[in-house]
């Protein structure tokens, strides 16, 4: 099954017709059922959408009361004496939520979680690491891995397995499963901390040891002043429980996320381009939804005659002053303009 591509003129509108598909399928589906299951994620890509969610919920055009959220991914390793300190440490991705779109809101969502990264401490995990190297299997064929912790662990790796881990996807299975799951990509294909290489089967809620390359565009994007500041471990949703969301939209936009949009959508579905695994969401049913501004698009562009051959939806709105949310992908006939 094909999946649509809708190619903005920069940021802006990236966002504008971003927040209309979320719009869009929250009305729709609180039509239907009494809450809605919002994913999220963090860094540059969907702040803008952030802003136009929380006059949504403000305005009260969505009742915020009727929403839970759930995050893909936290640190480990952040500066901070215990969890609280962690937590609010101004990297952790709780704060980042908190600072884009959970602390705008009045009045706010019912619910929000984020997986629960701070809670660990990153001393006590490496020295567990290197305690029981036999209680963890690491998966995957780069510098990134997953550390799957076998059920036999105990102590500070059992803990992590059964209640950071394990205890995250229950609550997202006891809610009802996530209705429409926002991701970006990383620059070399990763979604969250999904990183290039680790293998997709049983790709749930993982303890990553993080690649070099995230590190160094931690460091980069400004995030930390040097490699070693940067926490080295992470908890993030695979990208196989991410695409388990009834939809997903995705968002890129700038130069270092061309090359991988490209492959995610031209190439073969490999570990190594982790979101890469959209194609195969999308054959199986699922919603799949791309928002690209023009420089994310430009390898997508250039070859949009195979694009289309795949049976995808290539849609250039960068010419349209404003794009109607009833010619969104998600459910027509809601009405309303994002400009």
């Amino acid at each position: 099954m094909s999946f649509t591509i809708i190619v903005t003129r920069d940021f802006d509108q990236m966002s504008a017709v971003a927040a209309g598909v979320v719009e869009d399928d929250l009305r729709a589906r609180l039509a239907e059922q009494d809450e809605y299951v919002l994913g999220l994620a963090t860094g540059s890509s969907p702040t803008g959408l952030y802003k136009h969610l929380a006059k949504a919920f403000n305005s009260g055009r969505i009742e915020a009361g009727r929403v839970r959220s759930f995050n893909l991914d936290e640190y480990v390793g952040l500066p901070g004496e215990n969890a609280q300190q962690r937590a609010l440490h101004p990297q952790s991705y709780s704060w980042f939520m908190v600072s884009q779109l959970f602390g705008l809101l009045n009045p706010p969502l019912r619910e929000t979680s984020v997986p629960w990264g701070t809670l660990v401490d990153q001393d006590e995990l490496v020295a567990a690491l290197a305690a029981r190297p036999d209680w963890v299997e690491q998966r995957g064929t780069d510098r990134g891995v997953a550390l799957s912790i076998s059920p036999d662990a105990r102590g500070v790796l059992g803990t992590v397995r059964d209640e950071i881990l394990a205890a995250y996807e229950r609550k997202i299975a006891a809610a009802g499963g996530i209705d429409l799951q926002v991701v970006g990509v990383g620059g070399r294909g990763h979604v969250a901390f999904h990183e290039s290489g680790i293998p997709f089967e049983g790709s749930r809620v993982m303890l990553v040891r993080l690649d070099d390359d995230t590190v160094a565009n931690a460091v980069a994007d400004g995030h930390f002043a040097r490699a070693t500041d940067s926490p080295r471990y992470a908890i993030s949703m695979g990208a196989e429980l991410v695409h388990e969301a009834r939809s997903v939209l995705l968002l890129a936009s700038g130069r270092r996320k061309t090359r991988p949009i490209e492959e995610a959508v031209l190439g073969p579905i490999t570990p190594d381009v982790p979101i890469s695994y959209g194609q195969r969401y999308a054959a199986e049913g699922g919603v799949l939804t791309y928002v690209l501004d023009e420089t994310a698009a430009a390898g997508l562009l250039a070859r949009a005659e195979e694009v289309r051959a795949l049976g995808h939806e290539l849609r250039d709105v960068r010419d349209e002053p404003c794009t109607r949310v009833s010619d969104l992908p998600f459910h027509p006939g809601a009405g309303g303009q994002v400009c």
